[in-house]
């Protein structure tokens, strides 16, 4: 089993972001991160960003974008953009309601993955669709995850999210395994089910080594992305935390 480099998604340390990026990026990369996924870009340039990560040696996991700049004219933008960043994985971590209110408005949905993979596919760029907890929710005697990834095409990347899934009364780990090759990018996020503590990874109740043989032997996982939401440390401490608990675990 390869190797799978670790990133931080910076919406956990976003008011760190907000004041001082470069900053952050630098300790990042000397907490040992290997690379980061943007979530909103600070007011900063591809090229300005671009040069920042150069600068600390790190690379671009990821980005979680909103459908709308896949679509029409706005996809051709997205798309130099995200060269200049030398980001593949333009994720959507969230739907409107109008695109997930129905058993089929998610098949509507992944007809419309469909298209904006294949239009990403010449540039070597792929979408994907990340999940919180309503994905898991029974609608219509269906799983929207189901639906969706039943129906779009391989190279509509699966984003789990460990800790947002066992939030909707879901195991993630099935679902791997049930899509296998899908699971480009993975977000490690542990769940308490005490919710008076903010649990950091290894600290709750995800089934890692379980979670890391799906995502090395079937899932295709290409980078796993730390993401912590709540916080028992200033959040730049968190992060350093998940990523020393995640190396104690062998990752």
């Amino acid at each position: 089993m390869k190797k799978i480099p670790v990133a931080v998604q910076l919406y956990s340390v976003r008011d760190d972001c907000a004041r001082d990026l470069p900053g952050v990026l630098k300790a990042v990369a000397q907490m040992g991160y290997d690379g980061v996924e943007f979530a909103g870009y600070y007011n900063r340039t591809a090229e300005e960003l671009r040069t920042m990560l150069d600068d600390v040696g790190l690379k671009v996991a990821g980005a979680h974008v909103g459908i709308q700049t896949l679509l029409g004219d706005e996809l051709e933008k997205s798309v130099a953009f995200h060269r200049v960043l030398g980001n593949r994985f333009l994720i959507v971590p969230g739907l409107p309601a109008e695109l997930r209110a129905t058993a089929a408005d998610w098949r509507r949905t992944a007809d419309l993955f469909n298209e904006i993979a294949a239009r990403l596919a010449p540039y070597g760029m792929m979408t994907g669709y990340h999940n919180h907890n309503h994905e898991f929710k029974p609608m219509e005697g269906k799983i929207p995850w189901e639906i969706l990834f039943d129906a779009t095409h391989p190279e509509v990347c699966m984003q789990p999210d460990s800790g947002n899934a066992r939030d909707g009364g879901a195991d993630i780990i099935p679902y791997i395994r049930k899509y296998p090759g899908r699971s480009r990018t993975v977000h490690l996020k542990e769940y308490s089910s005490d919710r008076s503590t903010a649990a950091l990874l290894g600290e709750g109740e995800i089934r890692w080594m379980d979670l890391f043989e799906a995502c090395e032997r079937v899932g295709g996982t290409e980078w796993y992305i730390i993401e912590q939401e709540t916080y028992s440390h200033p959040p730049l401490e968190c992060i350093r935390i998940c990523r020393e608990n995640l190396r104690r675990l062998g990752r």
